[in-house]
């Protein structure tokens, strides 16, 4: 790659970086990181001197691993201040990032040990471990789908990360369906295209992260279909994960969708409130992060999107310490938090049958017609709304919320959950009746 290349490459290794370390990570620590060179397999990259020694203690692994999902396997990085011609050989050593490819864009801090497992997320951590442990074996395919930011990256990571561990040897290749497609669009631009199926079909474990990205792409999708059927065919292991389950991938060819749904389908959806306390602590004593019990509670109460939000928050909170010099406690959380978060306040739990008396209430429908079979639209509707605020407004697992709506699963309650959303956002009327309802029960009406 020449030097002119380097700005276009740059942005492609910050959107791998960014989906690494999260939002809010990637704002504080890595945004303020440029290129300088790329020369002989070394990218210069140039930090502040105010955060260098932080990101080169903390961030060197998910650099040098997002700098060879771009650029190639056996990449370094060397940081540099704005003040520095070249880092000395002295420092290359310290400031070169990572020690040769372990499983080329794998996290190294994303493993077993390090994944907080929950109700949301219990299935989905054993389905994984079970693969890691026997590849080929177990589950195969292992399809795990749920909303961004719930752990499905962590677990194809810690696949990665146990089997280059404990594998005797076996070869796993970790990618995203975005990166599947552009390294093929460009071995078909610039071959030799046989490189490409190689890198691909001679492995032992592929993970394929997002694969909903491969819809409407069809010639990528005939690949990966073959890519697939070769290696399952051979005995290798498969993980994919997706934000939604195959049946919704509405523009995805058929056969694909049938691939993914022939072995294991799990879910990971958000986590409870001890969940997300378990995941800062564990989070606070990786980075040694001095912050009380106190405001890891109070972060958790707080925030309860996902757990890149969540661990974002924590970031935040305990920069603001650090550059204010005040101890981190639950008090400056809180006063960061309102100016990060002004809408996120502390909500009066609820339970799901008060959410499904308030539902029927709401839309003149009895409790029976609510939890009843019936598909009708008035009956849908309002039933679809119930089981939304059943899972934004409660602590309770989608399995749980199926059993309390007349004993349906979990991915009933999940697709019940996509469609409101969607007529939410697409229909003011809906908008307003569904506010009005989470008003009320915020309220204790």
């Amino acid at each position: 790659m020449s030097h002119d290349d380097l700005p276009h490459a740059w942005r492609r290794i910050q959107q791998e970086l960014r989906l690494a370390v999260g939002d809010s990570t990637w704002h504080i620590w890595l945004q303020p990181l440029t290129p300088r060179s790329l020369e002989g397999g070394v990218l210069v990259v140039e930090a502040p001197d105010s955060i260098r020694p932080w990101v080169a203690g903390r961030f060197s692994r998910v650099l040098r691993a997002c700098a060879e999902a771009v650029l190639g396997a056996g990449v370094t990085v060397e940081l540099a201040g704005p003040d520095d011609a070249r880092p000395k050989h002295a420092d290359r050593h310290a400031a070169a990032l990572g020690n040769g490819a372990r499983a080329g864009t794998v996290n190294p801090r994303y493993t077993f040990d390090q994944f907080v497992i929950g109700d949301g997320n219990r299935l989905a951590h054993a389905a994984a471990l079970a693969v890691a442990e026997m590849p080929g074996l177990a589950y195969n395919p292992l399809f795990i789908c749920g909303p961004p930011g719930l752990g499905k990256t962590h677990l194809l990571h810690s696949i990665a990360n146990y089997i280059a561990d404990h594998g005797g040897g076996l070869s796993v290749l970790y990618t995203t369906a975005e990166a599947f497609t552009d390294q093929f669009v460009g071995a078909l631009r610039g071959g030799p295209i046989e490189t490409f199926k190689a890198t691909y079909r001679n492995v032992d474990v592929l993970l394929v992260d997002d694969v909903q990205f491969l819809e409407d792409k069809h010639h990528t999708e005939e690949e990966f279909f073959h890519t697939f059927n070769a290696l399952h065919g051979a005995g290798a292991q498969l993980v994919l994960s997706s934000d939604r389950l195959p049946r919704d991938m509405d523009a995805l060819a058929d056969r694909l969708r049938e691939r993914f749904e022939s072995g294991l389908l799990t879910d990971v959806h958000t986590p409870d409130t001890a969940t997300r306390v378990t995941v800062l602590h564990k989070r606070a004593q990786q980075d040694a992060l001095d912050v009380e019990p106190a405001a890891l509670e109070r972060i958790a109460e707080r925030v309860d999107s996902n757990l890149r939000t969540l661990e974002g928050a924590l970031i935040r909170v305990v920069a603001f310490g650090s550059l204010t010099g005040r101890p981190v406690t639950a008090e400056l959380a809180e006063e960061v938090l309102d100016g990060l978060y002004p809408d996120l306040v502390p909500r009066r739990a609820r339970t799901v049958r008060e959410i499904q008396q308030e539902t029927c209430n709401a839309f003149g429908v009895s409790l029976e017609q609510l939890l009843s079979s019936n598909r009708t639209a008035p009956i849908a509707w309002p039933r679809h709304v119930a089981m939304y605020l059943a899972r934004e407004l409660t602590d309770q697992t989608l399995p749980a919320i199926g059993r309390a709506f007349g004993g349906r699963n979990h991915t009933t309650v999940m697709h019940a959950c996509r469609r409101t959303a969607e007529r939410i956002a697409a229909d003011p009327d809906a908008s307003e009746t569904v506010r009005r309802l989470t008003e009320r029960l915020a309220a204790g009406a």
